[in-house]
């Protein structure tokens, strides 16, 4: 394993292993304007939500490795204290990433990119129309990590008004994952696209707790078949599961059938369906099936 000590290596190879790293990271698409009123629009990878009483984003436009300067989104926050923030989708990260240039100080990154700036409500930045979720925020603190290059400014944002499109809906009210289809930061020039077999679900522990890895049986806690993941969700449940005399299963008898000569195949051929139910979520079937094997 590769050790690396910071301050023994050159910052912009720490800062590439970081950002490979630590990802993916979720785009800041932050609007600002100066005193004059002059509009910026760039995007931003150090960026997430840091709570929701009182709501709270952080991004952090960082002091370029290369030369130490500052982007002018910083500036224009100093000097008055106002952010629009904008999520990135697969349909417009292209245009995105042009905005990211280094354009000059009077340069609309809106006309650059060919994005549509629209007036907000409470603060003076404009919205990326194309966006769909929109949030107006006032900056709270500006945090400076350091003064070289590579140091981050953490801004801290509190929205005061959000607008959401209302398509990327669910039929609960919630956002979709796939139709808001928004795209996050890898290290290097990678992406990746929160959308269709990216998207999956993990059942999450809430206040009844899990009974944990080290309680499954030894025969199951040391399977060559089941994998960490697959432990983990046979741990996840609240109470250790007995045999349930109702449950049928054909597959599970034809294991018997085909395997009870060697026990030592059976109990292979067991965890093999196990965990292709586990991977297909059916945690209680795939109990049932490690439990018929004794």
């Amino acid at each position: 394993m590769k050790t690396i000590e910071p301050g023994a290596v050159k910052t912009s190879e720490l800062h590439a292993y970081l950002l490979g790293a630590v990802a993916p990271r979720p785009i800041c698409f932050a609007s600002t304007v100066d005193t004059d009123g002059h509009p910026n629009l760039s995007p931003f990878s150090f960026f997430n939500i840091f709570g929701s009483k009182p709501p709270t984003l952080i991004f952090s436009p960082s002091r370029r490795v290369r030369d130490n300067t500052v982007k002018h989104t910083l500036e224009n926050i100093l000097a008055t204290k106002e952010v629009v923030i904008n999520v990135v989708t697969y349909a417009m990260v292209q245009q995105a990433s042009l905005a990211s240039c280094e354009f000059p100080r009077d340069t609309s990154e809106f006309v650059k990119a060919g994005f549509t700036p629209l007036p907000s409500e409470k603060v003076k930045p404009f919205r990326v129309k194309e966006s769909p979720v929109q949030m107006e925020c006032i900056v709270k603190e500006v945090i400076a990590t350091g003064t070289e290059g590579g140091a981050g400014n953490l801004v801290i944002c509190e929205p005061v008004l959000v607008h959401i499109d209302e398509s990327i809906f669910d039929e609960r009210g919630r956002i979709d994952p796939q139709k808001i289809d928004l795209v996050a930061r890898m290290g290097a020039d990678y992406y990746c696209r929160a959308s269709g077999a990216a998207v999956f679900e993990v059942e999450k522990p809430n206040t009844q707790l899990g009974i944990g890895v080290d309680a499954l049986p030894a025969a199951i806690r040391n399977s060559r078949i089941l994998t960490g993941n697959n432990l983990g969700q046979l741990g996840n449940v609240h109470a250790m599961p007995v045999i349930d005399p109702a449950f049928h299963d054909d597959h599970l008898k034809q294991i018997f059938q085909y395997y009870s000569v060697s026990p030592s195949e059976m109990e292979a051929e067991l965890h093999r369906y196990a965990k292709e139910l586990l991977e297909n979520g059916k945690v209680t079937e795939a109990w049932q099936v490690l439990l018929a094997g004794g």
